[in-house]
């Protein structure tokens, strides 16, 4: 076929693209200056403990496509020629995701083997025969910070990833699209995964494979063009995590349509030092247990699981259970006490890289700090006073001691209620093949991923014993609860993780700290050059940057307000001057 042949088949087939309701146009993208410099901040691992939290499978299949097509795959530019690919890493760096040393980006890992969702079955290359491999997302893809100041680029491990998913998604499935549609693009894609001497039969086998992919993800586009009326939009830096898990369980996993619920309580990509020595965790503080925790989340983005094959053992998963002990073990690091210090991940230091900390504001921060804040999140990890107090406990029989944080009631915090009511009030209905106690989402979701890593404990050959399935759990019991609360936790680190409050409404901690009426009404995500008066990304619009609107449920920046007059609506401490809130900042620029 002739380039103009191929170019009137493409627009006469673009009407009836399968993924309808995506704009033939991929979405702006940020253009990001190149940077002079790339620093990684010391936290306490060594290289290869920083690699492998950067590639260690959890078990995900999260983009729905083989590693091969993904590496072979043009960017969906409407180009009467060769297309650049999906790959490049300057690409993928526009949509937030770390250019790695290896080909694929600080956050995606390549598996073993790709399984067709419905079947469980590998997909093959119908050239080779042999399976495609898998691509998933690890950990460090939302738990990796970066932010940039005067031309160089700092990296922070488990911080707040400044990515667009939601973009990305788009324009993987337009990628896909236009390969379907194009046949000129199908034919270089086709001898790129095939080889060039690839027979018509195969190519027919992995065009059959094509529109499967794409068929799967028109059945989710429908689910999500169904609710996109009362969704809100994520953005760089956001995702309604809780939700995102329970349409995948509950609705795609299920094969349950009424099981998918808008997404309406985008959160901010928490940073994760110190975490693993919560009592609880969530910004709801709902789990206890790090499997039943991470687990979850590797199920949100696609680990599978078998809930409707009955030729297929119920609960059935390829979520790498010993994967995840590993990394929650390297993010642990060893029991706090007796040294008194945090181990494992730490959190980072404020570097030489940005301007010096004010000691003698910083000084004056410390007062305030201990007259307004520690009573709810606690003394500074860095003082004896932490590490006396009674929010230390035990949970088991380890002697292990965890953090009890404080939980703050919605009426009293006064911050977006949209997360914590959503868990708290969430319903699905259960067909009769899935055997759970409760149609309540907290608690059918914890029972769900325990028998998930239950199977998984009782597959391996021998069974993993009672002792040693407790210690993977992280010797701790499957306790949920769902308060209408926000947990309040330590600030050590906290400069490197804007923006702030849970939904990321607060572009600095300036504006955290001043009145609501004085915070800005947008925020825009996606620059990531810091601001270290205020600490925070600035807020100015690029091309391509997220406008959070924070008129919008689930998007408010209401509360944890310091405001003369009555305490309460969220109002929790007095007026601050701008020199109050900077001497705060400099404190907390010190741990």
């Amino acid at each position: 076929m002739t380039e103009d042949r191929c170019w009137s088949a493409w627009l006469s087939a673009a009407a009836a693209l399968v993924l309808g309701a995506c704009s033939l146009l991929p979405p702006p993208l940020p253009d990001y200056p190149a940077q002079k410099q790339t620093i990684w901040l010391d936290q306490g691992w060594t290289p290869d403990e920083r690699y492998l939290y950067h590639r260690t499978d959890q078990g995900t299949l999260t983009f729905d496509v083989p590693y091969e097509w993904f590496a072979e795959l043009e960017q969906p530019a409407v180009s009467l020629g060769e297309a650049p690919p999906l790959s490049d890493k300057a690409y993928l760096d526009r949509f937030g995701f770390i250019p790695g040393d290896r080909p694929l980006p600080v956050g995606f890992a390549r598996t073993a083997e790709y399984r067709d969702p419905a079947s469980g079955k590998t997909w093959d290359n119908p050239a080779t025969g042999k399976p495609f491999s898998g691509l998933g997302m690890t950990c460090a893809a939302c738990h990796t910070g970066r932010m940039t100041f005067k031309g160089t680029e700092i990296l922070i491990d488990g911080g707040s990833a400044l990515t667009n998913l939601g973009d990305f998604r788009t324009v993987l499935g337009q990628s896909i699209a236009f390969t379907d549609i194009d046949p000129l693009r199908f034919n270089r894609f086709a001898a790129r995964v095939l080889g060039s001497g690839a027979s018509d039969q195969a190519k027919d086998a992995l065009r059959a494979q094509l529109k499967q992919a794409l068929n799967l993800g028109q059945r989710e586009l429908a689910l999500i063009n169904a609710t996109k009326a009362t969704s809100v939009e994520e953005g760089f830096g956001r995702l309604d995590a809780i939700d995102r898990i329970g349409n995948q369980v509950f609705s795609i996993d299920m094969n349950v349509d009424a099981n998918y619920a808008p997404l309406t309580a985008p959160v901010h990509f928490p940073h994760i030092w110190t975490a693993p020595w919560f009592t609880w965790v969530q910004y709801n503080g709902s789990i206890m247990q790090p499997m039943v925790r991470n687990a979850g989340e590797a199920m949100g983005v696609r680990a599978l699981v078998n809930l409707t094959n009955p030729a297929r053992p119920m609960f059935d998963s390829t979520v790498q259970v010993r994967n995840l002990h590993w990394i929650e073990q390297t993010l642990a690091g060893s029991p706090p006490f007796p040294a008194r210090a945090f181990s494992g991940l730490r959190s980072p230091s404020w570097p030489a890289e940005l301007p010096p900390i004010d000691r003698t504001r910083a000084a004056k921060g410390a007062v305030l700090y201990k007259e307004l804040c520690q009573g709810c999140h606690l003394p500074a990890p860095d003082t004896a006073e932490f590490w006396t107090g009674k929010w230390w406990t035990q949970i088991g029989g380890k002697g292990e001691r965890y953090l009890n944080l404080h939980q703050i009631p919605l009426a009293d915090i006064g911050t977006d209620p949209a997360m914590a009511r959503n868990m708290a009030t969430r319903t699905i209905t259960l067909p009769a093949n899935v055997p759970l106690k409760s149609t309540m989402f907290g608690p059918a979701l914890g029972e769900l991923v325990a028998r998930v890593t239950s199977r998984w404990y009782d597959n391996q050959i021998p069974p993993v014993p009672a002792a040693e399935r407790e210690r993977l759990d992280g010797n701790r019991p499957n306790d949920l609860q769902v308060p209408l609360e926000y947990k309040a936790r330590p600030l050590n680190g906290v400069w490197a993780a804007p923006p702030y409050l849970h939904n990321g409404s607060a572009p600095s901690l300036y504006a955290l700290l001043s009145p609501v009426a004085e915070r800005p009404a947008v925020v825009y995500l996606g620059d990531r050059e810091f601001d270290p008066n205020d600490v925070g990304y600035e807020n100015v619009a690029i091309k391509g940057s997220f406008a959070l609107d924070t008129s919008k449920p689930g998007n408010h920046n209401t509360g944890h307000e310091f405001r003369d007059g009555p305490r309460s609506g969220g109002v929790i401490g007095r007026g601050l001057s701008p020199d109050e809130r900077h001497a705060l900042i400099e404190y907390l620029k010190t741990f």
